[in-house]
């Protein structure tokens, strides 16, 4: 059991790491002008969202479920992770998101400014600080 929560924290740790820093990179893609700085963007988000935030959220879906079925008995019914799950859920469509705009750019198709990147960097955030409030303090 500790050692699939342990494991189940490094993969959510990884898989923040790219949810944090991928958008950012949105950020100084957009802003860039030449095609040699559009190309590294390009480059470096494509290793990031495939090499690093997929494998880290398939495990933190898989740890995340197995922590679930050994643990339901104690957690059936409890209001904090059912928040925790909504929340989750939402950081899917979110990294989605972050594959969607991750190909517009690379297209260079995007609409989006840097001021839209800037704040839509701040949901995983968000999410982050309610997801280790629900954990820790389980409010409800």
């Amino acid at each position: 059991m500790l050692w699939l929560k342990a494991f189940h924290i490094i993969a959510v740790v990884c898989w923040f790491a790219g949810l944090f820093y991928l958008p950012r990179l949105f950020v100084y893609h957009v802003q860039t002008l030449d095609d040699a700085g559009h190309e590294r963007f390009v480059v470096m988000a494509r290793k990031l969202y495939r090499g690093i935030m997929w494998p880290s959220l398939v495990l933190t879906v898989v740890l995340g479920f197995a922590l679930l079925v050994v643990q339901w008995p104690a957690w059936q019914g409890q209001g904090w992770l059912h928040a925790k799950l909504v929340l989750v859920l939402a950081l899917i469509i979110y990294h989605l998101a972050c594959g969607h705009y991750r190909v517009q750019l690379a297209e260079r198709r995007c609409q989006k400014s840097h001021v839209f990147f800037r704040f839509f960097n701040e949901a995983p955030v968000l999410a982050l600080v309610a997801i280790v409030i629900l954990v820790v303090v389980k409010p409800f």
